[in-house]
């Protein structure tokens, strides 16, 4: 009963937020008015082994990291453009392709607000590099190989040439914009007891838009996320002129879902039962 009153409450500050008219939250539309939901639909079908793929994948103690959930597209971030705003502690830190654009992008709005000390320390690591880590650090402070979020190739370590990011002007610019850019910072002070994880203050993990931006505005951690999904089965947001809907379907061998006909759409599994489905809709006022 006390879960379900959390997740009441929960759903009344988005509502609160749509009727405030706030940039993260929908116009107050019913879904079907609002994504512009007419006659014309289309049929997507989802496959069971898309639970263990995509942006959203829950990563823990307790969940290991999927064989095909490592992304296939990991790039050496010293060879992409738009590098230049932001520091290497190596030329062989390597992250997803799609998550290096949006780190470029993030560095570049850092450095145009004056924050140039910004440093990437660790990204994407393999199991053998996870499991060398683990031996040399212990338990206290590194997870096993193939239970830690570095194995995905979303998460990076982001840290400051002027000291502790928990600190220092960079710290406190990557908490409160990272999230614009689709990052979360993963283990927050505050949330040891939902992420099994003490305080890491330089972790931040992509999980996209507008997945970032409901997570930042509601304070919420990646579990606390996903089960509110589970719980709501689907919200609308509006971020930057974009219309987004989010809706969360348990997945067994042949589901189909329906989706206007006009929705861009990608998917991501959340690594146990579930996937999420994020539509971006063409017209009706989106951008």
């Amino acid at each position: 009963m006390e879960k379900r009153l959390i997740w009441i409450s929960l759903a009344a500050l988005l509502t609160y937020g749509i009727l405030m008219g706030k940039p993260w939250e929908t116009n107050g539309q019913p879904l079907s008015h609002a994504m512009g939901a007419a006659s014309e639909t289309k049929t997507v079908k989802l496959q069971l082994k898309q639970v263990h793929t995509g942006n959203l994948l829950l990563v823990n103690a307790a969940t290991a990291v999927p064989d095909i959930g490592v992304l296939s597209d990991i790039v050496e971030l010293a060879s992409q453009p738009g590098m230049t705003d932001i520091a290497l502690a190596n030329n062989q830190i390597r992250l997803s392709g799609q998550v290096a654009e949006r780190l470029a992008e993030l560095a570049a709005a850092a450095r145009k607000d004056g924050i140039d000390g910004l440093v990437i320390n660790s990204g994407y690591r393999t199991l053998a590099q996870q499991e060398r880590l683990y031996e040399e650090e212990g338990a206290e402070s590194a997870l096993p190989p193939g239970y830690s979020e570095h194995n995905l190739g979303l998460s990076v370590d982001i840290g400051s040439v002027q000291g502790k990011m928990d600190i220092t002007e960079e710290g406190r610019w990557m908490e409160e914009n990272a999230w614009k850019y689709g990052f979360v910072l993963r283990y927050p002070p505050n949330k040891t007891d939902i992420t099994g994880i003490k305080h890491e203050p330089w972790h931040f993990r992509y999980v996209g838009l507008p997945h970032s931006v409901v997570m930042q505005k509601q304070n919420m951690v990646l579990e606390e996320y996903l089960d509110y999904l589970k719980e709501v089965k689907s919200y609308q947001t509006t971020v930057d002129g974009k219309v987004y809907m989010v809706e969360y379907y348990p997945v067994s061998e042949n589901t189909e879902i329906t989706l206007p006909a006009n929705a861009v759409y990608e998917v991501s599994g959340n690594n146990t039962d579930g996937v999420i489905v994020t539509s971006i809709m063409k017209g009706g006022g989106a951008q």
